[in-house]
């Protein structure tokens, strides 16, 4: 069995104890919904999650068009939700985040560099499966600030976000997990979008490679945060 990441080392410290914002700069309810599942299966019992998303903006995160009206508005959210102990932006992008880590006093955590990090911990090429071909540039743009073009690359599978919150899509995900390990030699993948949160674990055991969501990874990585914060 191949296993997604999954909080397990977490999940026994009762005396870990916080309140983590999950922010979803889209306004797809379906995507929430997720969100807050994955949450509660993830964070140990002292932990808690709140996911909130903008009243209004893009359904979907996409395009650089969909950017540009998203950041602003999760980044009101943030101003207007202070005194949490850390914070998940729960997008395959860096969308305020550095804009974030300058007014809050608390971990701010980016799934993209949380799932890249968690990658690299068990392979040194490995690839992410996004949605549509339109988010590619933007999730290429944001690895490269990470350093990680070079053992990282990025295939698309023709799902749309909302098809992907809905469990939709699975032939068309499992063709590009398969061409993704098979023809750019991955030994992990990265799901690439908060629409197909979830799935990693099914994902990894049926294509027996490690899969890692990249909302749990920065979750994780934001339940690190507050272990380490005094």
């Amino acid at each position: 069995m191949t296993p997604s990441i999954a909080g397990r080392e977490f999940s026994g410290r009762s005396d870990l104890r916080g309140r983590i914002l999950v922010v979803n700069p889209n306004s797809n309810p379906a995507v929430n919904i997720l969100l807050q599942g994955l949450a509660e299966r993830v964070l140990p019992s002292g932990v808690t999650a709140r996911v909130i998303q903008p009243d209004s903006g893009p359904p979907a995160i996409q395009t650089p068009a969909d950017r540009l009206i998203a950041e602003p508005l999760a980044l009101d959210l943030l101003a207007r939700h202070r005194g949490y102990d850390a914070y998940v932006m729960a997008c395959f992008d860096d969308i305020a985040l550095v804009q974030a880590r300058r007014f809050l006093r608390a971990p701010v955590v980016g799934a993209v560099e949380a799932s890249v990090a968690m990658a690299r911990l068990v392979a040194s090429r490995f690839a992410v499966v996004t949605t549509v071909e339109t988010a590619v540039p933007g999730i290429r743009t944001v690895l490269e600030g990470l350093g990680a073009t070079q053992q990282c690359s990025v295939r698309a599978a023709g799902v749309g976000v909302s098809e992907a919150a809905g469990a939709g899509g699975d032939a068309r995900i499992d063709a590009t997990i398969e061409s993704a390990r098979d023809l750019d030699g991955a030994g992990a993948i990265i799901l690439g979008s908060a629409g197909l949160s979830g799935r990693a674990r099914a994902l990894g055991e049926r294509h027996g490679i490690v899969v890692i969501d990249a909302i749990e990874a920065a979750l994780l990585l934001a339940l690190t945060g507050l272990a380490l914060t005094p």
